[in-house]
């Protein structure tokens, strides 16, 4: 502190606001990438015919072929649902992780917060967040999976707002907490991976002599935090997008079963590199983001 007399503070509101822009933003820029990586996972070995080629092959050859098959616009289906989900799933999650790691430690505590203390306030505010908003996750993978659907097949949902209502009167309102286990598991830790080892990725650097809190500072931890985050929730991931796209499974544990013994563990980091691209480049594009923006909302206050 080079100012005993004054302390910057950032309101609840200013957090949430700072997150939700920051996590929609990111959002915006890498949805292509995760488009094609719902695909990619939901593209099962093909058990009759082994010389089949699959439809997609690798991360940018997927993004090509539903370009060219379904026209650019369909990298950016489930955008709507997509949004709704980062302004309260990244609101709440991101917002709510600085003010529970206080809770966590205790106000006066003094000193570098310990990294357990941080991965528990982690998975605390990512299964509260995914809870909210769970609906909008379900969504959204129902929009992306809608166009591997063949010509002549009627679409089940015009857009976001219908598959809202399409699922309710269909399926009943609990059915778009579908998934809400295998969801809460992974966002949970997936969430704990990426703030834990951005607050401690950064705080390592900023010990290294010559670093200062700067945009170089948060791009390396936000690499840190992407890595982290999918070599972590990578197997969580698959099964969770298999029971969203695909009511074949009885439960979460049955998915797993049955991906390790017909495909075998390597399955659960099917889409590794594009889990990474996407991550990766949602981590640093969210986080440079909101360091940025945290700033509009900070003020000065007197000790």
């Amino acid at each position: 502190m080079a100012d005993h007399r004054t302390k910057t503070e950032i309101s609840f509101a200013g957090r949430f606001a700072s997150s939700a822009i920051a996590a929609c933003f990111a959002e915006l820029c890498t949805i292509p990438l995760d488009t094609a990586k719902v695909r990619l996972q939901l593209q099962k070995k093909a058990a009759t015919d082994a010389m089949a080629m699959p439809k997609y092959r690798g991360m940018l050859g997927t993004v090509a072929t539903i370009a060219r098959e379904e026209g650019m616009t369909a990298l950016w289906k489930g955008i709507v649902p997509g949004l709704h989900r980062q302004c309260l799933f990244g609101g709440l999650r991101i917002g709510l992780y600085e003010p529970v790691k206080s809770f966590y430690v205790g106000e006066n505590f003094v000193g570098d917060i310990p990294l357990s203390k941080k991965i528990l306030a982690g998975l605390t505010t990512g299964a509260l967040a995914i809870t909210v908003a769970n609906p909008t996750d379900l969504v959204k993978v129902r929009l992306q999976a809608e166009g591997k659907l063949p010509p002549g097949v009627p679409r089940r949902y015009s857009g976001a707002l219908n598959a809202y209502s399409t699922i309710v009167r269909q399926e009943g309102l609990g059915a778009l907490w579908t998934g809400l286990g295998p969801n809460v598991a992974r966002n949970a830790i997936i969430n704990a991976a990426e703030l834990a080892s951005y607050d401690e990725v950064k705080q390592t650097i900023l010990k290294i002599p010559g670093f200062t809190d700067n945009v170089f500072t948060h791009l390396l931890s936000g690499l840190g935090a992407g890595f982290f985050a999918v070599c972590i929730g990578s197997p969580v991931d698959v099964v969770k997008s298999r029971m969203m796209g695909d009511s074949a499974y009885k439960s979460t544990l049955d998915c797993f079963v049955k991906t390790m013994k017909n495909e075998g563990p390597l399955a659960f980091y099917k889409g590794f590199l594009p889990n990474f691209g996407r991550l990766g480049s949602w981590n640093v594009i969210m986080f440079l983001t909101l360091e940025q923006v945290k700033k509009l909302f900070a003020r000065e206050v007197p000790v």
